[in-house]
C-alpha cells in the first residue's frame, strides 16, 4: 500500500499495517533498562559510573540518627528514597537474574548484580540496628516543592524510622523478600555477601512478623510516606511473600509451614490479580506455584491455583478473561504510571511459563487450554509496545531507537548536570527547566515513563507526571524480560 493513501486510515490501522512485526534490538533495550539504575543513584558515586552527568548526592543521609543511610535510589524523578517501593524494585531485579540470569550477556549480569548491590548495600544498613528499621529518608513536601538536582539537595533529608513495638510490616516483610531473593543472587559469585544479605532477611522477616501492622499507620511516617506510598492494600500480602523468599532461599520448612498455615488468615486468596510495589498476590502465587509445578508441593496447591487464575484472566480467549486492553494492545489500569502493569504482568507471564515449560504443562482455563508458547507472545506484545509497536510509534524507553520522550518528568535529567554547570541552582530557581518546553538536558538512558493513556495517547511533557515519570518498580521486571528475549530474539 502506497504511504499517501495511509492518510485518509485510522490510525490505529495505520498501526496495525506498518508497525506489527518490527524487529527489535532486545539486547540493547536490555542494556539500557540495567544503565538506567545508574542514573537513579544516590550516595557516593564510584569511578565506574557510566550516567557521567550525575555526581553524589544525600551524603548526609541518616545524621539525624547518628548513623550512615547514604546510598540507596531515588524512586522516580524526584529526590526522595522511599523503602516500600525500593525493596520491590530491589526483589524484582534478583528475581530477574534468578529465573533469567544465565540468559544475559556475562557484562549484563553483572550490571545486574552490581545494580542489585547498590540498593542491597541500602537496605541491610536500614535494618542493621535491633527492633529498628528505617522506611524512608527525605520529606516529599519540601522536595515535591523544588526543582532541584539531587546533588544540590538542600531540603529536609528527615530520616524515618519505626521502632518496635510499633508496625513496619510491609516495608520489613519486603525488605526481607528483597534481601532474600539477592542473597540467592549473590550465592556463587560472593558466599560471604550472600549469607550477610540471607541473615539480615532473616532479621527483617523477624521484626515484621513480630509487631504486625502497616508501616503508614504511623503518625510519625504517615505524613512522609502518604499519599505517595502509603500501604493501601495491607501488609498480610507482604509477610506471605517474605516468608515465600524465605522458603525459596533457604529451604527451611519453618517457611513453608508459615506459607501453609497463614494463608487463609493472611488473605491469599483475595486480590489475586493484582501485583505492584503495594501489592504481592499475583507475585506470590506464582513464585510459590513453582513448588507445586516442579516439586510437587501439593499443599501449596490452592497458590498455584490462584497463579492459574491469574493468568486466565490475560488471555483474551478464556471465559474468565477481564483484563482491559488499549486499541493498541497495552495492558491498562487506571491511576497512572501505567507501564508498571505492562511490566510486572510481562514478567509473571515469562515466569509461569518457564514452569510449565520445566514439567512439559499446559495452563487450563476452562474450556481454552494455553501453551507457555502462548503465555511468552502475550508478555512479547507488551515488550514491542513499549519500545516502539504502538499507535504513536514510540519508544517508550528514553534513548532507544531515535525517537522516545525527551521531556520526562525527573529533575536531575532535566536540570543542566553538574558537570556542566557547578553553580549552585537552588529550590525555585530550577522551575524555568520545568516549565520549559525544551527538550531534557540530560539523556536519562533506559528510563521507562510512566506511558500512555487508555487511548494510547500521550504528550511528551514533564508537566504530565503521570505519563512522562520514569520509576525503578517499572523497569525492575522488564529486565528479566528483556533477558528472556535478547536470548530468544527470533521468537513469535
Amino acid at each position: 500500500m502506497k504511504l499517501s493513501k495511509l492518510y485518509h486510515l485510522p490510525m490505529l490501522l495505520i498501526f496495525l499495517i506498518i508497525g506489527y512485526g518490527s524487529c527489535h534490538d532486545y539486547q540493547d533495550a536490555l542494556s539500557k533498562a540495567i544503565l538506567f539504575f545508574e542514573g537513579q543513584r544516590s550516595g557516593f558515586l564510584p569511578q565506574d559510573q557510566r550516567m557521567s552527568w550525575r555526581a553524589n548526592s544525600g551524603l548526609s543521609d541518616g545524621w539525624s540518627y547518628n548513623t550512615d543511610l547514604t546510598g540507596g535510589y531515588y524512586d522516580a524523578g524526584d529526590n526522595i528514597k522511599f523503602g516500600f517501593p525500593m525493596a520491590f524494585t530491589t526483589t524484582m531485579l534478583a528475581w530477574s537474574v534468578l529465573e533469567f540470569g544465565d540468559m544475559m550477556p556475562p557484562n549484563d549480569l553483572r550490571n545486574a548484580l552490581v545494580a542489585i548491590r547498590w540498593a542491597t548495600d541500602y537496605l541491610v544498613k536500614t535494618v542493621s540496628q535491633p527492633n529498628r528499621i528505617f522506611v524512608q529518608v527525605g520529606d516529599p513536601s519540601s522536595d515535591h516543592d523544588c526543582w532541584e538536582r539531587p546533588e544540590d539537595m538542600d531540603t529536609s533529608r528527615t530520616a524515618y524510622a519505626v521502632d518496635a513495638p510499633n508496625a513496619a510490616s510491609d516495608v520489613a516483610a519486603e525488605t526481607a523478600a528483597a534481601l532474600a531473593a539477592s542473597s540467592m543472587a549473590f550465592r556463587s559469585s560472593d558466599p560471604g555477601y550472600s549469607e550477610t544479605l540471607l541473615r539480615n532477611a532473616l532479621n527483617a522477616f523477624q521484626f515484621a512478623d513480630s509487631y504486625r501492622g502497616a508501616y503508614s499507620d504511623n503518625d510519625n511516617v504517615k505524613y512522609g510516606a502518604c499519599p505517595y506510598y502509603c500501604d493501601f492494600d495491607g501488609y498480610q500480602d507482604e509477610l506471605l511473600w517474605g516468608a515465600a523468599w524465605l522458603r525459596r532461599a533457604t529451604q527451611d520448612d519453618n517457611f513453608l509451614n508459615y506459607i501453609q498455615s497463614n494463608g487463609k488468615t493472611l488473605g491469599a486468596d483475595d486480590n489475586i490479580n493484582e501485583f505492584g510495589w503495594d501489592n504481592k498476590h499475583a507475585g506470590l502465587n506464582v513464585l510459590v506455584s513453582k513448588e507445586v509445578i516442579e516439586g510437587n508441593m501439593y499443599s501449596l496447591e490452592s497458590y498455584k491455583d490462584s497463579a492459574q487464575s491469574f493468568m486466565c484472566t490475560l488471555i483474551p480467549e478464556s471465559p474468565s478473561s477481564h483484563i482491559e486492553y488499549t486499541p493498541g494492545g497495552l495492558v491498562y489500569r487506571p491511576g497512572g504510571s501505567n507501564l508498571q502493569h505492562a511490566t510486572s504482568i510481562a514478567f509473571l507471564e515469562l515466569v509461569y511459563a518457564n514452569y510449565l515449560t520445566h514439567t512439559s504443562q499446559d495452563l487450563n482455563c476452562g474450556n481454552v487450554y494455553v501453551s507457555a508458547q502462548t503465555l511468552r507472545q502475550q508478555a512479547k506484545r507488551q515488550v514491542d509496545y513499549i519500545l516502539g509497536d504502538n499507535p504513536m510509534g514510540l519508544s517508550y524507553m528514553v534513548g532507544y531507537s531515535g525517537y522516545y520522550p525527551q521531556r520526562i518528568h525527573h529533575r536531575g535529567s532535566s536540570l543542566p548536570s553538574i558537570k556542566d554547570n557547578p553553580q549552585f541552582i537552588g529550590c525555585k530557581e530550577g522551575s524555568m527547566y520545568y516549565n520549559s518546553t525544551n527538550p531534557n538536558l540530560n539523556v536519562l538512558v533506559g528510563a521507562i515513563v510512566g506511558g500512555p493513556g487508555e487511548n494510547d495517547d500521550y504528550v511528551d511533557d514533564r508537566v504530565d507526571f503521570m505519563k512522562s515519570e520514569p520509576t525503578t518498580y517499572i523497569n525492575a521486571p522488564f529486565v528479566g524480560v528483556l533477558a528472556y528475549f535478547a536470548a530468544n530474539p527470533n521468537f513469535t
